[in-house]
Parts: structure tokens; C-alpha cells; sequence
């Protein structure tokens, strides 16, 4: 963002891609990814995913130091609900076995409960899709919907691409199972068709209602596909899952909290630049002073305005 604001500010337009600082930012993304996909080799899904909670509150104090802005009351309010959530959800987080392997996969892949869990999914998604595409009915929840059924895909298979490949760097050899490429494919493809409606949803909605409701919508879907899945909760406590479940709620309010009212910042360009008009070359300005009767007009036609009366 700071990299995109000074661009903006340049005379000459110059690619994103040239500049070191936003290079430098898609090189920690990429490395901020690169740990999150390694933790889903160490963690349960359903733990990870409501953590995703901190890239936002970590956003929302950053940018009071580098894009200075203001640090509001609704931001620490949420901030505060948001860590309180994290630790209910790290404290009562399911224990289960991490060690993932290709076998196990396959064995979950066939299981009854995913398959019913899979046709549903497929359904709803072929519903709204044809919404989206027949009717066209580009709704803010119908392509978050369509952008959580397959995050639930997603989180699945890099789940066990990474474990996969965690057990294969220990020495147990799991590469070789077509299962794993299987998974590969899948997670490529479902992340692919996020992107294109998660942009679509950004291209038509504000940021400041797409965050939140993705938000909720992405950890709701991966706890989800979690339970059913892996089976994560299949011996926890009633208690444990009861606290859980309220962490999820204090981070979907802190960060719906967070995001809430907050408007998107447009640079603002008084003046045209005259020396980029062919033509004549004017040393005022375009625009009149907006108490002027002819505001709106150049100075050409403001004169004329004149001599008219």
C-alpha cells in the first residue's frame, strides 16, 4: 500500500513491479504465506484458521506508523477482543495427532462423512454459480459464499500437501503416493478460482465490508471442513469446544469492529498538470474557484461569461 501511494504521487507513471519497495513487500508476503503453509503441517485447521485474525490487527496498527493514519477507539476495542478470542482459541484448541500421512488422506478422502459433506458442497456451489453466471447476481455473499466453499477445499488439501512433505523431509517418504499430487492439483485449482472471485468481490464491494465477511466466511467453512474431515474435535471435551467456539466469536466481532467505518482513502488532484495538455500552454489553473457562478468552466469560457453580461 505505502509503495502504491508514493507511485501515485510520482509525475510519470511507473509499474508497481519497479519499485524495491513494493518488491520488498510481495517478498514478505510471500514469506508470511510460506510460514502459514508450514504450519499447517504442526496445527489443526481449526486453530489456524480463526489466527488469521492477527494479519488484521497487525494491519491496523502498522499502518498508523507507515501510512499514518489515525488510531481509532473501534481499533483497540476490537484489537482487545481479537487477542482475547486467540487465546481462547490456542487454550481450547483440539489435541490431535499431527503426523499426517498419504495413507491417512486416502482413507479420509472415501470416508462417509466427507462424501456427504463433498455432494453438499458441490450443490450449493453449482446453485450460486449459476446465479452468478445465468442471473447475474454478483452479491456480496454470494461470492464470498462461493469464495469460502472453496476455501474449505483449499485448506484441506494444503493441510496435507504440508504434512506430506513434512513427514518426507523426516525421512518417511510420502512423494510417491499419487494422493499427494492429487492434493496438489486441488489446492492450485480451488486457490486459483478464490482469486477470481475474491477480486471480483473487491473490484465491486468496498474493502472495509469484503475483510470482515470473508473473514467470517473463510474460518467458518476451513473449522468445517476440519471436523468433518481430519475429525478434530471427534474427542474433545463439551466445555473445550464451548470455548472454542466463543474465541471464534470474539475474533469475528474484533475484526468486524476493526474494519467497520473505515473509509478507503483516494488521493486527491486538485489541479490538472497544464504541461501534459497539448495545445496551449496555461500557467493557471483549470478549475475557478468553487464560489464562482461559472465554477466548472476554464478560463476561456469564464471570460466569455463575463463579457456575455
Amino acid at each position: 500500500k505505502c509503495a502504491h501511494l508514493r507511485l501515485a504521487c510520482r509525475a510519470e507513471p511507473e509499474p508497481c513491479y519497479r519499485s524495491k519497495l513494493w518488491c520488498c513487500g510481495i517478498a514478505l508476503l510471500g514469506l508470511a504465506e510460506l510460514g502459514t503453509f508450514s504450519a499447517y503441517a504442526l496445527a489443526p485447521i481449526a486453530l489456524l484458521a480463526p489466527l488469521g485474525s492477527v494479519s488484521v490487527i497487525g494491519s491496523a496498527f502498522i499502518s498508523v506508523f507507515f501510512l499514518k493514519k489515525t488510531m481509532r477507539t473501534a481499533d483497540i476495542l476490537g484489537g482487545t477482543l481479537t487477542i482475547t478470542g486467540i487465546y481462547l482459541l490456542v487454550t481450547f484448541a483440539p489435541s490431535v495427532p499431527q503426523e499426517l500421512t498419504a495413507r491417512q488422506v486416502q482413507n479420509y478422502l472415501v470416508s462417509w462423512p466427507f462424501l456427504v459433506y463433498s455432494i453438499l458442497e458441490i450443490l450449493i456451489f453449482c446453485i450460486l454459480l449459476y446465479f452468478y453466471k445465468r442471473k447475474a447476481v454478483k452479491h456480496i455473499m454470494v461470492l464470498l459464499m462461493m469464495v469460502a466453499l472453496l476455501a474449505s477445499l483449499t485448506v484441506i488439501a494444503v493441510k496435507a500437501v504440508s504434512s506430506m512433505i513434512a513427514l518426507s523431509v523426516k525421512g518417511k517418504m510420502q512423494l510417491t503416493y499419487s494422493i499427494f499430487y492429487i492434493m496438489s492439483i486441488l489446492m492450485a485449482t480451488s486457490c486459483a478460482f478464490q482469486v477470481k472471485f475474491l477480486n471480483q468481490a473487491m473490484h465491486l464491494y468496498e474493502a472495509t465490508a469484503v475483510v470482515p465477511i470473508n473473514f467470517v466466511f473463510f474460518t467458518t467453512s476451513a473449522i468445517i471442513s476440519g471436523v468433518i474431515f481430519y475429525r478434530e474435535f471427534q474427542s474433545a471435551a463439551l466445555l473445550s469446544v464451548f470455548m472454542f467456539l466463543f474465541g471464534c466469536l470474539l475474533s469475528f466481532l474484533g475484526v468486524i469492529i476493526i474494519a467497520r467505518n473505515k473509509k478507503e482513502e483516494h488521493l486527491q488532484i486538485p489541479f490538472i498538470d497544464c504541461g501534459h495538455i497539448p495545445g496551449e500552454n496555461l500557467t493557471g489553473k483549470i478549475q475557478p474557484d468553487s464560489h464562482c457562478s461559472c465554477y466548472g468552466t476554464l478560463n476561456k469560457e469564464d471570460d466569455l461569461v463575463k463579457r456575455q453580461s
